[in-house]
């Protein structure tokens, strides 16, 4: 026998004694407990109410007037846009094979940016058109001028969308 390993097996055999003792008593059981029941009812928390106006979408020359507001809002920032273009474009082209970081890409991030900005203005109107869409939709309002004034600003925005993919796939 290998007596080398007689105090580990003794160490070993003494630690498997300890865990083999029962002490039913000294341990709570897992049973669910009196406190754990639910009992009773629970009261909500009181909250104020909000007091949100609602849209006004009605059919009348105010909507009428409202859309072309909306859709004149996104062609002027639509101009804006494409009145960056040529400039983010020959920046875009300068900074072509530069390495990220330097002057030629910093100018190229600047300028994509500024059209970004642009971008964000005929967003707005479309965020203004989604919302009086909605609310139509929800109160079974006649919704077509509303779709109408909308489909033309998501096709603005969706050409600088274009715009925007095919000027940031050259920088990379």
């Amino acid at each position: 026998m290998n007596f080398r390993k007689l105090p580990v097996l003794t160490i070993t055999a003494i630690l498997l004694a300890g865990c083999a003792t029962t002490a039913d008593d000294r341990y709570p059981s897992l049973a669910t407990r009196d406190v754990e029941r639910a009992e009773g009812t629970f009261e909500p928390v009181e909250t104020e109410e909000l007091d949100v106006p609602p849209v006004e979408v009605n059919q009348g020359t105010n909507l009428a007037e409202r859309l072309d507001a909306l859709v004149a809002q996104a062609r002027e920032a639509h101009a804006g846009f494409l009145d960056a273009v040529p400039t983010a474009e020959s920046r875009v082209k300068a900074a072509a094979g530069s390495s990220v970081g330097s002057d030629g890409w910093a100018a190229a991030q600047v300028a994509l940016a500024d059209l970004d900005s642009a971008r964000s203005n005929a967003a707005i109107a479309l965020g203004d058109l989604d919302i009086l869409f909605t609310a139509a939709t929800v109160q079974a309002d006649d919704a077509t001028a509303i779709v109408a004034a909308r489909d033309s600003v998501i096709a603005l925005v969706a050409e600088e969308d274009a715009v925007l993919e095919r000027l940031r796939a050259q920088v990379r």
